[in-house]
């Protein structure tokens, strides 16, 4: 039930972006284009050290591209591992400078669009409403909660997507370089998925308290504001400031609870790749023995694990991270602020 209502909500946040939807499939496309680049950031250092010091030939997928010239000289050979490690930087640069870029142009765009949609229907409901809920309510949705439909798509959904394809293409690259080393990174790869899972219930409610609290904080302000006459008048500013000192020291302490289990939650997902980095280097170091493995080919693999692992960490914590936050918490909102009509 809880996957069918998140499927409703995501095509209902999709239709409220569909005047971006050019944009975000251009953020997308960006986003994709990090995939090729982390397949080739480990190759120059593969180059240097069995080309170059040692005297293995070229990969063959870039020997065809490689001059003759170049491809016998030990300078011609350093030269071109030089020049992919500048030019795969400044890609990669590049790549990062556009998808920020048009990340940040459609965060705004989407959230500046959906928050003057929920302030038009905000101004349509009822009084009674208003008198019954209070104004505070209804600000911190507007202010805060209107921001899931950018972490929804351009902090969840595109991120998720992409480190999807980078963790399928470098598990597919270290299997062809050696199939041994690539199952015991896969076998480890499950358990950052599953621990963001077990992590998951226990986050979604705690930061639905932190969010409750900070709303009541906020009410307390604007409640005061609003009388502050009275409040004066009958000199209850020391109570008041009291009431929300201890408004917000329970939102803090809820705040530091859901710090303690993200922190935990980290710790456990650290300890898990690091255990099959280690597993790798061991039965990598007796391939590299053995002569199954080159040198260059072992810290190619070792440069791929190291990137496989942040993949693996961007798809699990999209199950218990800001984005997955502010979507389960938009689910929550009152039906006539999540069903604004266009």
């Amino acid at each position: 039930m809880a996957g069918y209502t998140d499927i409703v909500l995501l095509r209902r946040l999709l239709g409220q972006a569909r005047p971006y939807w050019p944009h975000v499939g251009a953020l997308f496309l960006a986003s994709l284009l990090a995939s090729p680049l982390s397949l080739l950031t480990p190759l120059p250092l593969k180059i240097a050290v069995d080309s170059v010091i040692g005297s293995h030939p070229l990969p063959r997928f870039i020997a065809p591209f490689a001059p003759e010239a170049i491809a016998r000289s030990a300078g011609g050979l350093l030269a071109l591992a030089v020049g992919l490690v500048l030019a795969v930087a400044l890609l990669s640069q590049l790549q990062g400078l556009g998808s920020t870029l048009l990340r940040a142009w459609v965060q705004e765009r989407l959230v500046l669009d959906f928050r003057a949609r929920l302030f038009r229907h905000v101004q349509r409901v009822s009084l009674a409403y208003h008198d019954t809920r209070g104004t505070a309510d209804s600000t911190y949705r507007i202010q805060r909660d209107a921001q899931a439909v950018q972490h929804i798509l351009t902090e969840g959904l595109i991120p998720f997507v992409s480190a999807t394809v980078t963790f399928v293409a470098m598990i597919y690259v270290m299997a062809r370089i050696d199939w041994s080393l690539a199952l015991i990174a896969l076998a480890v790869s499950p358990g950052p998925v599953v621990i963001a899972r077990v992590f998951r219930r226990r986050l979604r409610r705690q930061w639905r308290e932190v969010k409750k609290l900070e709303s009541a904080a906020q009410s307390i302000v604007q409640e005061v504001l609003g009388a502050l006459r009275i409040v004066k008048a009958f000199g209850q500013e020391t109570r008041e400031e009291q009431r929300f000192l201890r408004s917000s020291g329970d939102g803090l302490r809820a705040r530091m609870r859901a710090a303690g289990l993200e922190g935990s939650y980290q710790l456990l997902v650290g300890l898990t790749t690091a255990v099959g980095t280690a597993a790798v280097l061991l039965i990598g170091i007796g391939h590299v023995r053995a002569g199954a493995l080159t040198l260059g080919e072992l810290l190619m693999v070792m440069g791929y694990l190291a990137q496989l692992y942040q993949p693996l960490r961007t798809i699990g914590q999209k199950a218990a991270s800001p984005a997955t936050r502010a979507r389960r918490r938009s689910h929550r909102l009152p039906q006539h602020l999540v069903r604004v009509r266009q």
